[in-house]
């Protein structure tokens, strides 16, 4: 069965979507045949019925363009208007040969020879009297000429300046903004297209408004011809008067001028406008209505000044009168509605301020989060956190931020960030470093006075508050800052109260440095890494060993103070030592081994000189025989009395040294390196442990003692 089919439109109806549709649709069809008919009218004599529909044609033309022009929102919007402009040019020149035409060769017969068209603008304008006419047409012809043409290409002119000297500035911003991410490719390329279609536009409205400009010069020229030419045809030809060819040729000749001048003068008007058009968006109308309207008391001045001018003596009153009550009533409604305005604002604003200021409900996830590291202050010691440049005192931020630089260039490990608050239950001058929510460790410090303290440990001879250095528990004194210099006069070391607490944070963090280093940071040094060692990071990670197997080595190294900084090195001793084991310890010794060379310049004395204290056999065999078990089940199992022995030598020979303010190294043998320093951190943390295999071949040593 078949479908049923639509019936076709009746043939009364009009679409006008569909004509448009098939004019498009004509390749230019119908643009030729318009330009053919142009070009026929100047070497084909028209009939005068032809000339007034193709007058009326031209002014219809012209009044269509002004009104586009008022409704548009940016000029790029009627971007054909430089074309526009020269078909409407040569439009009125053609008109202009054929209105010549029939004048000089029809104008004996009457003031309708040229057609109905021109001689309505003839009587209409002249009232009879070609001189009025002239004046008339002079008028509109300088205004066009001088006024709006000139003005229109001087700024069509300037703006195709700027618009290309500003192009490669716009281009350069497309790109930036494409960088950086906030445009995406096809949004760069229809800004693009926008700017190429900018640039054309006003370069080719600089040379359209020449063609506006000719078309005034053309006008003035072809009045005078024709009425020259017709007074000559009029007198030698048609056997008329002087004064009557004058009279019927000059009143053709103005109607003919009007008819193609003010045509001329509305697209010089649309011109000027389309060319000072501002930046901003939006009709003239509304830019217009917009813009005044936002100034009430200009309308309220101008109704002021316009009933003022109503009352000198003899001003019409009627006119100003009633143009100054209707600024001063739009004034009036105007500022009314600008003070509604405003209110409503400010209720808005209101309303968004105590929303703003209501505080939300924290979600308890919330509660969960932990602070890494957090430095609490008591009330007394939140100066401290500000500074006093005036004084040379630091801001305790800066110190902080000097810290983690501090600390990544020495250890490779960029610390995490140190949160600072007040807690009002610690005493005023006292604070408190806390390690994951766990305190780590408090002070106390006088924010206004300065600690000294003797190298020597002696007893200090200054006016001032004894105490006790928070940071490794060493006698001193708190001092009034104007003994700053007799202080350092005396060999005292002195610092302010946030050296004390950065001083005490410092060794915190190192001290609990393998806690710090989680999981997320070992990533992040991975992640950070140069990129020609990327391919070494990618082989080893997790290939050879997981980021936890890493991570766990990384914080073996940090807990006796070793840098992290070389990670490259690092990974290859991994790399190394993954080949014939996976206990973690044992990598962690290759390691240590590997990075010999930044271990032993790390405890050099000043001399460049590593000083050690030597393991003696007995000792070295005791600890290798109090191993038990394999790999990473492997304990010390050394009796009780035998560790008191040990501990009790070993405290003695360090206490010697540090009489005379030296700190070596204590040698063992590689095996047993680990079990050693697991027992000596128990007591002298900062005692280093090394192995034979970690000193270096170019390392100068020199045995001091021996355990």
């Amino acid at each position: 069965m078949a479908e049923p089919q639509s019936a076709p439109p009746s043939g009364g109806a009009f679409d006008l979507n569909s004509l448009m549709k098939k004019l498009n649709a004509g390749d230019g069809l119908f643009m030729s045949l318009g330009f053919a008919a142009i070009l026929g009218a100047i070497f084909v004599p028209l009939p005068p019925m032809a000339l007034d529909m193709a007058l009326a044609i031209s002014l219809t033309f012209s009044i269509l363009i002004l009104m586009t022009v008022l409704f548009l929102e940016k000029p790029l919007d009627f971007s054909s208007f430089p074309s526009i402009l020269l078909i409407a040019t040569l439009l009125r020149i053609a008109l202009n040969i054929s209105s010549t035409r029939l004048i000089l060769a029809e104008g004996h017969s009457g003031t309708d020879a040229a057609g109905k068209v021109i001689g309505a603008f003839g009587s209409l304008v002249m009232q009879n009297d070609y001189i009025i006419g002239l004046v008339v047409f002079a008028i509109i012809v300088i205004v066009n000429f001088i006024v709006i043409t000139k003005g229109s290409g001087r700024i069509a002119e300037v703006a195709a300046r700027f618009s290309l000297d500003a192009m490669p500035g716009k281009q350069m911003a497309i790109d930036s903004d494409l960088s950086a991410g906030l445009l995406s490719e096809e949004e760069a390329k229809q800004k693009r297209k926008e700017l190429e279609q900018e640039s054309s536009f006003f370069g080719a409205m600089d040379g359209a408004a020449k063609f506006v400009r000719g078309d005034a010069i053309a006008g003035i020229l072809i009045v005078f011809v024709n009425i020259i030419g017709g007074i000559i045809i009029g007198s030698l030809r048609q056997n008329l008067g002087v004064g009557e060819a004058a009279e019927i040729y000059i009143k053709l000749t103005i109607g003919d001028g009007l008819v193609s001048q003010i045509p001329s003068l509305i697209i010089s008007v649309a011109a000027g406008m389309m060319v000072s058009k501002g930046a901003e968006a939006g009709s003239t109308n509304t830019q217009l209505i917009k813009q005044f309207s936002s100034y009430p008391r200009a309308m309220a001045i101008s109704a002021g000044l316009l009933f003022i001018i109503g009352l000198l003596p003899g001003m019409p009153k009627i006119p100003f009168f009633a143009l100054a009550t209707i600024l001063g009533t739009l004034a009036y409604v105007l500022n009314k509605e600008q003070k509604a305005m405003l209110v409503e604002k400010e209720a808005q604003s209101q309303v968004q301020q105590q929303a703003a200021a209501k505080p939300a409900e924290e979600p308890i996830s919330r509660t969960l989060a932990m602070d890494t590291i957090r430095l609490e202050l008591g009330y007394g010691l939140l100066s401290l956190v500000g500074g006093d440049s005036a004084n040379g005192v630091p801001k305790l931020t800066d110190q902080i931020k000097g810290l983690r630089r501090q600390l990544a260039e020495e250890m490779g490990f960029v610390l995490p960030s140190v949160r600072i608050q007040d807690n009002l239950q610690l005493p005023a001058n006292a604070y408190a470093v806390m390690i994951k929510e766990i305190e780590a460790g408090r002070g106390d410090v006088r924010p206004d006075m300065l600690m000294c303290m003797d190298p020597a440990g002696e007893p200090i001879t200054l006016p001032g508050e004894n105490t006790i250095e928070p940071t490794f528990g060493l006698p001193a004194m708190w001092v009034d800052q104007q003994y700053r210099e007799e202080a350092s006069f005396k060999g005292y070391t002195v610092v302010d109260a946030a050296t004390v607490v950065t001083t005490h944070l410092t060794e915190i963090v190192k001290d609990n440095m393998p806690d710090l280093l989680s999981y997320s940071e070992t990533q992040k040094l991975l992640d950070e890494m140069p990129q020609q060692f990327q391919k070494l990071s990618a082989d080893v990670v997790p290939g050879q060993i997981s980021i936890n197997g890493l991570q766990r080595i990384l914080q073996n190294l940090v807990a006796e103070r070793v840098s992290v900084r070389d990670m490259p090195t690092i990974l290859e001793g991994v790399s190394e030592a993954a080949a014939y084991t996976k206990s973690v310890a044992l990598i962690t010794e290759h390691v240590r081994a590997r990075l010999g060379r930044q271990i032993c310049s790390q405890n050099t004395n000043i001399h460049g000189v590593l000083p050690m204290v030597t393991l003696s056999a007995e000792w070295e065999q005791m600890f290798a025989e109090s191993l038990l078990g394999e790999g990473e089940e492997k304990q010390l199992a050394m009796p009780p009395s035998q560790l008191q022995k040990f501990i009790t030598q070993v405290r003695d020979v360090y206490d010697e040294f540090a009489q005379s303010g030296e700190n070596p190294i204590m040698l063992t043998s590689p095996g047993i390196r680990p079990y050693v320093r697991s027992v000596v951190e128990r007591f002298r943390p900062q005692t280093v442990v090394m192995s034979q295999n970690e000193i270096h071949a170019k390392a100068k040593i020199k045995t001091v003692g021996q355990v």
